[in-house]
């Protein structure tokens, strides 16, 4: 028989509830958005009152038992003994129900989990308004476990009595009930404990063995699971800030809030442990925020109060509001004004990891620091570096800037790396062939776009500027920017050719404004080109526009009357040829 990681424990609800407490079991749900319905909660209840089992939880050995303090300055914290695996949101509802306690909502506002009882027929409900007037029901049976519970009772049959006479043995029946209820702190639950010994890849690999329907456990969860044990306050920092990054403030009012990065705690984490560890891979960063040493391989409570200090540090700097609107500055720097034109989200968390790096620990002029990061973001986003196996990527960017000291080492090595990209054969015969798709999102159509916006071109035969069609700040209910397709639809359904990945090609859409997408309709390229020229010469306008709007909109010459196999293949190098026009802009190339 092979070694057992696991063993079973009894409780009761009561001596569970006591344990969350006291802090030997840490539950990082009482300080994160409780995110169960609370009708899930009143069902829970009513199982536990009916008698029903209600699953087994997972809990794992904490293995740092210390009784140290956390940077939080907590002095008297203690550290759990056991963390939650599995079972989280049960034992928050539990806990909260049970102690009256506060929860956070999904806008990290207090909530009180209000569970309404009607003794008569054990019936349970949420509170509401109806149920507070109806001296039918006990309206918050947290008040049962508080310690003038007596009072509580006597109330509801105080005002049960005076709506009819209650007969003795009804009155029986119904404290009968209420009895029962307040007994659930003896109802009887089981847990499985796991080893300290196991790593966090093996305990997660157990939650999802055992726990197919939840959601699969990463280092990212144990990480924000320490962060609520041993800095409460520096976690929610990190909701908090995300939060904000998502609602319009009152003008004045600093925030986080923008148009093009609203990311969730869980990523956001990276650029911190980035910043102040230098490590990419979270299963490494979340063995040094347990006090690992990687080099001895050995565990130690100082060694944990030290590094979280380094994230604390870390973490703070990301979170500055100038160095966030900063980098925010950089990425519509190059040219990505709008969110929909950014493929990766992991090229705006790790391209910040870059920015903070080179302006903390670099001290790289900020001048010459949004330059080389808005080369760096448009690089990353155009090639996908953080597509596949980001955080491997990302591991061996980070490595190669140890040894570096200076602000001229930092941009330099940002440079070496972007030309080793951005050579001869990428912009000739990569990055026409990657164009070769019907994907909106390719990268190198999203950087075709971005290029429009650096190149200040103008939508396609209008007046208005892409940038301002591209504008984050209008939304209106039609897209002011659309993807004119150059040879319509129905044009080349006569042709036969219907094949959604052969008419939908990137090479064949235009930015447009919609008043003139409309204008143009089905009609062939050959027919509508010369009325639009004619429109232009009749508002008296330059002939040089038209051939400055065929190089911004990568139109070879003749194109109208191109077989569309032979158009497709020639735009696809024009566009290329655009977005390194683009790039150039950014680089200061002409």
């Amino acid at each position: 028989m092979s070694d057992m990681v696991f063993k079973k424990v009894d409780y009761t609800l009561g001596n569970l509830v006591a344990y969350v407490e006291q802090g030997d079991i840490g539950l990082p749900e009482l300080q994160r958005p409780f995110v169960w319905p609370v009708v899930k909660v009143r069902d829970l209840f009513d199982s536990l009152y009916h008698g029903y089992p209600i699953g087994y939880f997972l809990f794992w050995e904490n293995g740092l038992q210390d009784h140290g303090h956390s940077i939080a300055q907590k002095q008297d914290k203690q550290s759990p003994k056991l963390l939650v695996v599995d079972g989280q949101q049960r034992i928050t509802s539990l806990y909260a129900v049970i102690k009256g306690q506060d929860v956070l909502d999904r806008h990290n506002e207090p909530m009180r989990i209000g569970i309404a009882f009607r003794p008569k027929d054990g019936k349970f409900e949420v509170t509401n308004a109806a149920i507070k007037r109806d001296p039918e029901w006990i309206p918050d049976i947290s008040l049962l476990w508080a310690k003038d519970n007596k009072r509580v009772v006597r109330d509801f049959f105080d005002r049960l009595i005076k709506e009819e006479e209650l007969p003795e043995e009804e009155e029986n029946r119904l404290d009968a009930a209420i009895d029962r209820l307040k007994n659930l702190v003896y109802f009887p639950l089981v847990a499985l404990e796991l080893s300290s010994s196991l790593d966090e890849e093996s305990v997660a690999d157990i939650f999802v063995r055992i726990n197919s329907k939840g959601t699969p456990l990463n280092q990212a969860n144990f990480i924000l699971t320490l962060m609520s044990v041993f800095w409460e306050d520096g976690r929610k920092a990190l909701e908090n800030f995300c939060e904000q990054s998502r609602k319009v403030q009152p003008i004045g009012k600093p925030s986080p809030y923008n148009p093009l990065f609203q990311p969730i705690p869980d990523r956001l984490l990276r650029v911190g442990i980035g910043l102040g560890f230098r490590r990419a891979r979270l299963a490494d960063a979340y063995a040094i925020l347990r006090g690992r040493d990687l080099e001895t391989r050995e565990f130690s409570p100082q060694k944990r109060e030290q590094n979280f200090r380094i994230l604390q540090q870390a973490q703070t700097f990301s979170l500055d509001l100038t160095n966030w609107h900063e980098f925010v500055k950089v990425v519509r720097q190059a040219g990505y004004r709008r969110k929909n034109l950014i493929s990766s989200e992991y090229a705006l968390l790790y391209t910040y990891t870059v920015f903070l790096i080179g302006k903390r620990d670099f001290q790289v002029p900020l001048r010459d620091l949004r330059n080389i990061i808005a080369q760096w973001f448009f690089m990353v986003s155009l090639t996908g570096r953080y597509t596949d196996s980001p955080e491997s990527r990302m591991e061996q960017d980070l490595a190669d800037f140890r040894g570096l000291s200076t602000a001229e080492e930092f941009i330099s090595l940002l440079q070496r790396k972007i030309n080793n990209e951005f050579t001869p054969d990428f912009w000739n015969i990569s990055l026409p062939s990657n164009l070769a798709t019907a994907s909106r999102r390719n990268t190198a159509f999203l950087a075709y776009r971005a290029s429009l916006v650096l190149l200040d071109a103008k939508a396609f035969f209008s007046e208005l500027k892409v940038s301002d069609l591209l504008d984050p700040s209008i939304t209106p209910r039609k897209p002011a920017a659309e993807l004119h397709h150059l040879f319509p639809k129905a044009y080349l359904a006569k042709l036969g050719i219907e094949d959604r990945r052969n008419v939908d090609q990137v090479a064949n859409l235009a930015v447009a404004d919609w008043v003139d997408n409309i204008e143009i309709g089905d009609r062939p390229p050959f027919e509508y080109m010369p009325n639009f020229i004619t429109k232009i010469r009749k508002e008296n306008r330059s002939l040089d526009e038209i051939e400055q709007m065929c190089f911004w909109h990568g139109l070879p010459e003749g194109w109208e009357h191109m077989p569309y196999p032979d158009f497709l293949e020639e735009r696809r190098k024009k566009m290329a040829q655009i977005i390194k026009e683009g790039f150039g802009k950014i680089a200061g190339v002409s």
